[in-house]
């Protein structure tokens, strides 16, 4: 039972009139097979995850009230009072994706949110490479993605951590925001699902109908992505550290750093932690 007046429940039912299509839906627009809210659950990733097998379960929209175990990069967790946030995964199935493509869903899902934001909650948002959603210089949202099988065909649950109505108190660390801290236009959980929800499959009908070009889906992501022309840090695997500009996102979805005191030299970046710096100080 809910008590906090500040943050009612989802509407299930609504959700799935507007999102289903296989819920007495007549909008062909509809994209979904399945949307589920559930009050609480360790992961909704893992929950998805585990019902990846079956091709049948694609097009899952699997939202908790509450996570116990949320997890993000680097298996990294973190707790938020229920009914604070959207905690959201989806299962997609990607028929004739190129396995080595698999990881621009995250970038794509990672577009939808910044234009969902953008749109219903007007807020300034957009991306810091890869996957982080920032308002300013603070992360309101976070995107994990991880395979869930790769045959008969590619298959990944996308799970999308969005910080609604946290208050300044309830922030995870100081580098966090919420939509209610940014004064965005709408706080209603429902009214944000279904942008989320709706733009994400907006965005992965175009890449499937373009044959998953990704060419093209790398110069969209440039338009939202704030990382680029910043002075950024690059901790790479085994504490590797590089320091320089970003410069491009390439079409495999790396960020492309053009390093300090190198003359020009450039180096891309596939997995790493990306931090924004100020920029370097000039010196005679």
């Amino acid at each position: 039972m809910w008590t906090d007046l500040n943050r009612p429940p989802l509407d299930q039912a609504s959700l799935r009139r507007a999102l289903v299509r296989s819920d007495g839906n007549s909008d062909a627009r509809a994209f979904w097979n399945r949307l589920d809210v559930v009050e609480s659950t360790g992961s909704t990733n893992a929950d998805l995850l585990a019902r990846a097998s079956d091709p049948g379960a694609d097009r899952h929209v699997l939202i908790a009230e509450h996570q116990e175990s949320a997890r993000g990069r680097h298996a990294r967790t973190w707790v938020s009072p229920a009914q604070a946030q959207i905690s959201m995964s989806v299962l997609l199935g990607m028929p004739g994706l190129n396995l080595a493509d698999m990881g621009w869903l995250p970038l794509l899902t990672g577009i939808a949110v910044v234009d969902a934001l953008r749109t219903v909650a007007e807020v300034p948002a957009e991306l810091k490479w890869p996957n982080d959603v920032l308002i300013g210089d603070k992360k309101v949202a976070g995107i994990l993605a991880e395979v869930a099988r790769t045959t008969p065909e590619p298959a990944v649950v996308v799970g999308i951590g969005l910080n609604v109505s946290l208050g300044a108190e309830e922030l995870p660390v100081p580098t966090a925001t919420s939509l209610l801290l940014e004064n965005a236009e709408t706080v209603d959980r429902d009214t944000l699902v279904r942008a989320l929800a709706r733009e994400l499959a907006r965005q992965f009908r175009g890449w499937e109908n373009s044959g998953w070009d990704t060419g093209a889906l790398a110069a969209e992501y440039r338009e939202r992505c704030g990382t680029l022309g910043k002075r950024v840090r690059a901790v790479l695997p085994g504490d590797k550290e590089v320091f320089g500009t970003a410069t491009d996102i390439d079409t495999s979805g790396r960020v492309v750093i053009e390093i300090e005191g190198s003359g020009g030299e450039t180096f891309a970046v596939a997995a790493g932690d990306i931090t924004h710096l100020r920029a370097a100080p000039i010196t005679d």
